[in-house]
């Protein structure tokens, strides 16, 4: 199930500028993508040795207080599944624009779909698969 997955920690962030000097500068990481246009802000990919850091803006809506932790899968619908299947309680899914479609606890949208749920102890846990 998850042991092929690949594993990237998302980063909750205030200037993305500064965070990618941060990681890639201070940290030696690389950047790998980054959001364009309007997105510029709001998202990049930074790669450090074999460790993947997702720096994210949080929208003003959302609340994010502590990074959390992402599997990506090839296929998040039968992984999904297979985690209910073992009492996962997945969040609602969440709209991010009009072009985002929901299937369940899954949202897809145009670069990729996720899925949120908790471990154990309560901390958020993502499913992501790349489009």
């Amino acid at each position: 199930m998850l042991s092929e997955a690949g594993f990237a920690t998302l980063v909750p962030i205030r200037d993305m500028g500064r965070a990618i000097k941060f990681y890639t500068r201070t940290l030696g990481g690389r950047l790998m993508m980054r959001g364009e246009g309007e997105m510029k802000d709001s998202w990049a990919f930074v790669r450090i040795g074999k460790s993947d850091f997702w720096l994210i803006q949080p929208q003003k809506r959302e609340k994010r207080e502590l990074a959390y932790s992402t599997f990506v899968v090839k296929d998040i619908r039968r992984i999904v599944k297979s985690l209910k299947g073992k009492c996962v309680k997945f969040h609602r899914a969440e709209i991010s624009g009009p072009e985002t479609k929901v299937e369940g606890p899954i949202s897809f949208s145009l670069w990729g779909a996720a899925a949120f749920f908790n471990d154990s102890e309560g901390n958020g846990l993502m499913i992501w698969q790349e489009d």
